[in-house]
Formats: C-alpha cells, sequence, structure tokens
C-alpha cells in the first residue's frame, strides 16, 4: 500500500511541475525531504536487489531502444572517456580524499566502496533537461551513450569493493580478470536474447504479444547476465541496440505501442526513484545517529566528497576535450608560420598521409564548443544507481561482523545524491541559457533543416519505387490501372479514403497493398541509411519514421472504419 501511495503521489507532483514549467525529478525529492520528517512517517522499503533489477534495467533499455547505435559508434570515444575513465577517476579520488580524513575513520577499501557508489551519474534527469530545452544532437548523444555504459563500469567496481571489505569469493579473485569478464560476456548476452526476441517476434506477428515480450527482456537480460556474473547493465543496453534496430521488420502498430508503453514506463520509474530518495534521507540521518556516529562530522564529510564530485567533472572533461581546442588557441597565438622551404623539408617529405579505416572513418572527430564543454562538465547529477547501490552494502561481512562504516557511506552518498541534484539540477537550465547554447535561439532552423533532409530522403525513396512499379507493372494490368494506383499512393498522405482496401482480395487491391509497402518499406531503409552514415541526425530520422508509422496507423484505421 505504501508503495502505491508513493506512485500516486510522484505522479501528482510530476504533473504539477509539468504544468508549472519545472524539473519534476527535482521537486519529487524536496517533497519527498519535506514529508520524511513528518511525525509517524515510515518510509516504504525496498530490497536493494529489487532496486537494481526492476527500476535500473527497464530505463536502460527504454533509453538504448531510442538510441541508434551508428550515432553511438560515432560518439565512442567521449562517450567512452565520460562513461568508463571519469567513473573510475572519480571513485579512486574520493576514495583516496575520504580515506585521508580525519574526521571519518573510513580504510582505503570502504572509501572505495563510497567512491564507486558516488561516481556514476544519472544522465536521466541531465537528458531529459537537455532535450527539454534544445542541447545541441553531438551534446545529446554524448550525455546518452555515457548514461548507458557508466552504470556498467561503477557497479563492477562496487562489487570489487565489497567483495575486498566484506572478505567474500568472487568469480574472478583477479579484479581485472573480472572487470574484462564482466565487460565482454555481458554484451554477448544481451546480443543473443536481443536476436532471439527478434526471432520471437517475426513469429508472434501480433502487436500486443510483441509489446507484452518486449516489457520482458530488460529484465531477463539482467537477470541471465548477472547469474553469469557478466555485467547486467551491458547487458541490457546491448539487447536494447538490437532490438531496436530490428523493429523496423515488425508492423507499425507494434512501434507505435511500444513507443508510448516505454515512454510511460520512463516517467513512471523515474517519478518513483526520486521520491524514494527523498523519503529515506531523515531515515539515513537516523541510522547515524544508532551508530553513535557524529552527524555534524559525516555532514563535514559528505559535503567535501559532494565538492570533490562537483569539480571532478569539469577537470576531467576540460583534460579530455578542452585540450585540443586550448593547444590550438596557443599555437594559434604563439607560433611563427614556417618558411614554405622548410615545409617541404624535414622527416615528415614524402611522407603519405594514411587514410582512415572504414571502421574509424565513421568515428565523429569535431570537438565540443567551450560552451558544450561547460555544459557537459555540469551534468553530473547522482540518481538511480547511487542510491541502490549505497541499499546494496551487505550488513555484514564474510566472518558475521558489522559491515564498518556502513551508515556512514550511506548516509555520505545520499547527501552527494542530493547535492548533485539539486545543485546542479536547479543550475543547469540557467547555464544552458546563459551560454546560449540552446538550439531553440535559431528559431529551430538547424531542426527544420534536418526535417527538409529527411522529407527529401522519403520522397527519393518513393518516387524510385513508383518508377520501377511504372517501367515494370505486374503482368496483365492495364497502363490505365497502373497510372491510377501510382497516383494514388503518391498522394496517400492527403487522400486517404480514396485509397483501396490493402486486405481486400481483388486484383487492384492486391498490387496497390504490394506496391504501397515496399514505399513504405523504401523510404524507412532510405531514412536508416542516411543515419548510419551520418548525414541526417538521428532525431530527425526518427521522427519521419513516426510520421511514416502514423501516416500508415492513419490510413489503416480510415480503411477499417469503412468497411
Amino acid at each position: 500500500m505504501e508503495l502505491i501511495l508513493v506512485v500516486v503521489g510522484a505522479i501528482v507532483v510530476t504533473a504539477i511541475a509539468h504544468r508549472r514549467g519545472l524539473e519534476p525529478a527535482l521537486i519529487i525529492v524536496v517533497v519527498g525531504i519535506a514529508v520524511s520528517f513528518m511525525p509517524d512517517f515510515e518510509p516504504p522499503e525496498l530490497d536493494s536487489h529489487i532496486l537494481l533489477t526492476v527500476v535500473l534495467p527497464p530505463l536502460l533499455y527504454s533509453a538504448a531502444l531510442n538510441f541508434s547505435f551508428p550515432t553511438f559508434l560515432r560518439n565512442i570515444r567521449p562517450i567512452l572517456g565520460l562513461g568508463v575513465g571519469l567513473v573510475v577517476v572519480s571513485a579512486f579520488t574520493v576514495a583516496l580524499v575520504s580515506s585521508w580524513l580525519v574526521v571519518v575513520p573510513l580504510t582505503f577499501a570502504t572509501a572505495l566502496v563510497l567512491g564507486a557508489i558516488v561516481a556514476p551519474p544519472d544522465a536521466v534527469t541531465a537528458v531529459a533537461l537537455g532535450r527539454k530545452l534544445g542541447l545541441p544532437k553531438k551534446v545529446m548523444a554524448i550525455l546518452t551513450g555515457e548514461s548507458l555504459i557508466n552504470d556498467a563500469a561503477a557497479l563492477t567496481l562496487f562489487s570489487v569493493a565489497v567483495a575486498q571489505v566484506a572478505g567474500t569469493h568472487t568469480f574472478f579473485d583477479n579484479p581485472f580478470l573480472l572487470f574484462t569478464y564482466s565487460a565482454l560476456l555481458g554484451p554477448v548476452v544481451g546480443g543473443v536474447l536481443g536476436y532471439i526476441t527478434l526471432w520471437i517476434r517475426r513469429r508472434l506477428a501480433n502487436p500486443g504479444l510483441e509489446t507484452v515480450q518486449g516489457l520482458v527482456v530488460p529484465f531477463a537480460a539482467f537477470i541471465l547476465a548477472e547469474e553469469m556474473h557478466a555485467s547486467g547493465v551491458l547487458a541490457v543496453v546491448v539487447a536494447g541496440f538490437v532490438v531496436g534496430n530490428g523493429t523496423l521488420s515488425a508492423g507499425y502498430q507494434t512501434r507505435l505501442q511500444e513507443r508510448y508503453v516505454w515512454n510511460s514506463v520512463d516517467v513512471l520509474l523515474e517519478a518513483f526513484v526520486f521520491a524514494y530518495i527523498g523519503l529515506h534521507l531523515r531515515f539515513v540521518l537516523d541510522d547515524l545517529h544508532a551508530a553513535h556516529e557524529s552527524v555534524v562530522e559525516v555532514l563535514m564529510a559528505s559535503a567535501l566528497v559532494l565538492l570533490i564530485v562537483l569539480v571532478i567533472r569539469p577537470l576531467s572533461v576540460l583534460l579530455m576535450f578542452g585540450r585540443g581546442q586550448l593547444a590550438r588557441h596557443v599555437g594559434a597565438r604563439w607560433s611563427v608560420p614556417a618558411p614554405d622551404g622548410d615545409a617541404r623539408d624535414g622527416r615528415g617529405r614524402g611522407r603519405p598521409r594514411r587514410e582512415p579505416g572504414k571502421w574509424r572513418s565513421k568515428i565523429d572527430r569535431r570537438s565540443l564548443t567551450w560552451q558544450e564543454n561547460v555544459v557537459v562538465s555540469w551534468t553530473g547529477m547522482r540518481g538511480v544507481v547511487t542510491l541502490a547501490a549505497a541499499a546494496a552494502i551487505p550488513v555484514t561481512t564474510a566472518s558475521g561482523e558489522p559491515f564498518p562504516e556502513r551508515a556512514t557511506i550511506q548516509a555520505m552518498a545520499f547527501v552527494v545524491a542530493i547535492g548533485t541534484l539539486l545543485i546542479q539540477g536547479w543550475t543547469l537550465p540557467l547555464l544552458i541559457k546563459r551560454l546560449q547554447l540552446s538550439r531553440f535561439n535559431d528559431d529551430h532552423e538547424a531542426d527544420r533543416a534536418e526535417e527538409l533532409k529527411a522529407e527529401t530522403v522519403v520522397h527519393d525513396a518513393a518516387d524510385e519505387v513508383l518508377a520501377e512499379f511504372r517501367a515494370n507493372p505486374p503482368a496483365g494490368i492495364n497502363p490505365q490501372l497502373v497510372a491510377e494506383i501510382r497516383a494514388t499512393i503518391a498522394r496517400h498522405s492527403q487522400d486517404a479514403d480514396a485509397m483501396p482496401d490493402p486486405e481486400a482480395h481483388t486484383k487492384r487491391a492486391e498490387i496497390f497493398s504490394t506496391v504501397y509497402r515496399s514505399v513504405l518499406a523504401a523510404q524507412r531503409a532510405a531514412l536508416i541509411a542516411e543515419r548510419d552514415e551520418g548525414r541526417i541526425e538521428d532525431e530527425a530520422v526518427r521522427a519521419m519514421l513516426e510520421r511514416l508509422d502514423l501516416q500508415e496507423a492513419g490510413v489503416s484505421a480510415r480503411l477499417e472504419s469503412r468497411l
């Protein structure tokens, strides 16, 4: 009953926040904190494994379904830098500083547990804000890609650190072998499950059953990978990529249903998670009192860790993305142009310039502007993974002793999560507006240009199919009927009522149905090809694909209503 009330309350707060133009996650956290201090309030309790298994997989799967794998590959360098490199750097930096603190008695191993918990940013809020405020597409691609892999790195590091402190046995005693095994096997499990899902879907041919099956996939991928001691997070992400890429072979009803179902699931889970965070803050502080810890000292240490988390990301982003720009700026300012003769001499004379390979040529090597770097460096809000990992700390070690400083680590993790949500979450929209980084500042000119590209691709693909149909019509069909079918399909979006029933068993209806679906298939294939080559932005392609699905749905609905 308590969980239902939390969900209902979170949805109500989300609706109010949307109507007021506020960010729902932040308002939910604040309201949850206020409610937690009400007299006789008891928060809902969930097992940490339920949080990880029920909440995290569908959020990651939904993001992977709606994210282009070619876009992921084009931005693989910054995504790996932020999603793996920055997570490791953040975890060890927090561990070193926390173990050095005198006010909180943490060993390096227990401090590394804390570091792994607070290391992964929750990009759900950042991506939602960025989409709402119109962040550039490359920035959105980097943030979304980062959110898909940083949880895997953090949770693997967390499991290794907990095993060292608790003295429990892991699948591999060597942490590097464990990390490698987890990172390699997880994607394999997800890929196999994704292809099995597509194989089953082709035989179901039922939109309702296909949608229900899709709801099971993220949980199956996560649990199966975890049972094999692999990364459940990476398994879910790869399964999402595979199924999302293969969804084009499904019917339009399945795609439309899944799109709206997963949007609803995202809203529900995100609202619940942030409400859960706010409702438990007071009780984490109570646990500190029960453990005879000084709350003031822990809060001071938490503030320092929060400061480290807020600072380490901008510094890392500057080192990873800003070095090239800084070097070029300094070089342009201080370098002296070399004479032409010198340019022809030296070791570089006659050396051919190597062309990048096919795979490397697909990587987007464009540098972010300094404004984009600033925004990326400030999108470090912590969320569901930090909460779930903090709750997943075992109560006792393998010897039966209490896990050292468990309440302290949990309290510091909660302070960091709520602090980043409130500080960075409130200021990020102001920062984007101040830097004038929103695409909306140019009256949607960039978006409209991408839409025009998509429309051109769609029209050209339709023209090719119709030209082929006109040049090679089916046998036994007179030219007048060919021209009639061709003209009807060409104007189908404006005059759907004039179209014949594709399911009617007449020669004209059968030919029309075949050509019409060939046009739609060619349009979708052309859009995907242009997107994969990087010539059209992913969001414009997805918008056009949705238009085609809605167009087909509208035509089918009108035909069914006539019957």
